[in-house]
């Protein structure tokens, strides 16, 4: 790994700290803002499916400009929105204007999908064998989020009253965490684009125009890799947000929904450079396999585990799974493409499964509210198993040969 390599590396994963601080942030509030604002119940499921749209929206075009651009200024870019975006839904918060609330919701969604268009620019700039363990030292940076639950967002929430206006200061937190990841992104020097074509790959002629969407998709392994982004990240997205009306359902208290989302960031992210490892040396077919397998049990867990104790570790095993099958697509994804492509291509996955994870965080809150927690628990298993089996049955394909 050479200076530039490793630095780059360090800066990118601190970037995903800061991203992770507001992302946890987000996940807590973007549900109680809105009702408190509108005084709706029924829009529980809106603030979040607001802000998983407006992610998948903003990623497609985000993959394009990095294309042209580079990785870089779109991801400072990212953050400055997202700073705007907490200000926004703060001022709707002490405004009670729910279009402020929701105008800043989509700011911030959008900001924090861009961000994680950053794990693609940690795997490119590391040789093709070594991708999987470079992305994953860069997203091992997100793991601070399962720190800031309860060390900081807990004690900060567990007397603060749920009314709108006083609602406005903790988002108000979310702007220095944004500020911050704008600062450290400015010193990623080269970008990761330009260190990527250290690494020509012999099928892939960087100096060529970039190939159509429609023909990478086309690419062998292609699909399964962005049917394994999809579901691993939709199904895990859509668990994620609905866990806290579940845990609620079962009488567990505000400081128990931080511990739990605490410990499922712990899962997908505190074992990810072990991970990378094991991708690399076992391959990402199984990886993918293996992903969705651990997914599926955890969602059924979900079922029999109505606990604390027993919650936290089904949505551990959920966000561990979710690390390897997303770990190994989002590698493969880059194996497949040249510099110029890897944009639009990841972008265009993100928009997939972001999108994807809206509707079944709307669905699974239908589903919660008429049959209860077994009949969302067994749904999101199964809606995990189905493309792992479609994928199991598929041939693997070898990685892309590089030259030096």
């Amino acid at each position: 790994m050479t200076g530039d390599v490793r630095r780059n590396a360090f800066l990118l994963a601190a970037c995903l700290v800061s991203n992770s601080g507001a992302f946890q942030l987000a996940a807590a509030l973007s549900s109680v803002t809105l009702v408190a604002v509108t005084g709706v119940k029924g829009v529980l499921g809106l603030g979040p499916a607001i802000f998983l749209t407006a992610g998948a929206i903003a990623v497609g075009p985000a993959g394009r400009m990095m294309d042209r651009v580079g990785r870089m200024p779109v991801i400072r870019a990212a953050f400055a929105g997202g700073a705007v975006g907490c200000g926004t839904v703060a001022g709707g918060c002490s405004t009670s204007s729910a279009v402020l609330v929701c105008i800043g919701l989509a700011l911030v969604g959008a900001s924090a999908s861009i961000v994680q268009l950053s794990r693609a620019a940690a795997a490119e700039m590391f040789p093709p064998e070594r991708r999987a363990r470079g992305m994953s030292f860069v997203l091992f940076g997100a793991v601070s989020g399962a720190v800031w639950g309860p060390l900081v967002f807990g004690p900060l929430f567990a007397h603060r009253s749920t009314l709108a206006h006083a609602l406005a200061a903790p988002w108000l937190i979310g702007i220095p965490f944004m500020l911050a990841g704008l600062a450290i992104a400015s010193f990623v020097r080269p970008d990761p684009k330009d260190i990527s074509r250290r690494y020509p790959s012999a099928l892939h002629d960087d100096t060529a125009p970039a190939a159509p969407l429609g023909e990478i998709l086309r690419r062998p392994g292609a699909a399964a890799a962005i049917v394994a982004v999809v579901a691993s990240f939709a199904v895990m997205a859509s668990v994620m947000n609905l866990s806290g009306y579940v845990a609620f359902g079962r009488g567990h208290h505000q400081g128990d929904v931080f511990t739990m989302i605490s410990v499922h960031i712990l899962g997908m992210y505190g074992l990810v450079l072990i991970v990378g490892d094991v991708i690399d040396r076992f391959g990402r077919r199984r990886a993918l396999v293996g992903g969705l397998a651990v997914m599926t049990a955890s969602n059924a867990a979900l079922v029999w585990l109505g606990g604390v104790g027993g919650m936290s570790l089904a949505l551990l095993g959920l966000g561990l799974g979710w690390c390897f099958s997303y770990v190994a697509a989002t590698t493969e994804l880059v194996a497949l493409t040249a510099p110029s492509e890897r944009g639009r291509l990841v972008g265009f996955t993100d928009l997939c499964a972001s999108l994807t994870a809206a509707a079944l965080a709307l669905l699974g809150g239908l589903v919660y509210t008429a049959a209860g927690v077994a009949a969302l628990a067994l749904s999101a298993a199964a809606l995990a198993a189905l493309p792992g089996l479609w994928l199991a049955g598929r041939p693997a394909v070898a990685p892309l040969p590089a030259t030096e």
